[in-house]
């Protein structure tokens, strides 16, 4: 599973703007830390603000900050609506002659819900501070 543009600067915005700032963070600032472009994330930006994932303010001292309630959403639950209606194969857009005795999508469709079951086990805010410990534990102990 790989995820789309969209989805990974997104994920990205969403951990970026976590961050505590004094100011609201600006579109500008963000793209040119990410280095994405402006464009690209004033859709991304203007999604999230529409899932309400994020609190954008007009105006001279505007910008952007996380709704502190999107710190409590699922991974899995993000990625899903950011991926949107996505599918690993498909079936009928050309239509394959192997559909009726193939059972690959249902077994690529099961891998599919089983990596957003993998996901929902996190929250956004599980991502955000993640100790060196941890990793020097899990290194520890291999």
């Amino acid at each position: 599973m790989q995820l789309n543009k969209f989805t990974d600067y997104a994920l990205r915005i969403l951990m970026y703007v976590a961050r505590p700032n004094d100011v609201p963070y600006t579109i500008a600032d963000i793209a040119q830390d990410l280095h994405v472009s402006q464009n690209h994330l004033v859709k991304i930006v203007h999604f999230m603000a529409k899932q309400e994932w994020i609190i954008t303010t007009r105006g001279k001292g505007g910008g952007l900050k996380l709704n502190p309630k999107t710190l409590d959403f699922k991974l899995g639950t993000i990625v899903r609506i950011l991926q949107g209606d996505h599918q690993i194969v498909e079936c009928h857009t050309p239509p394959c002659v192997l559909r009726a005795h193939c059972g690959l999508k249902g077994i690529l469709d099961q891998a599919l819900q089983q990596f957003y079951q993998s996901l929902d086990q996190y929250r956004l805010k599980d991502v955000l501070n993640t100790p060196a410990s941890h990793s020097a534990i899990a290194f520890l102990t291999l």
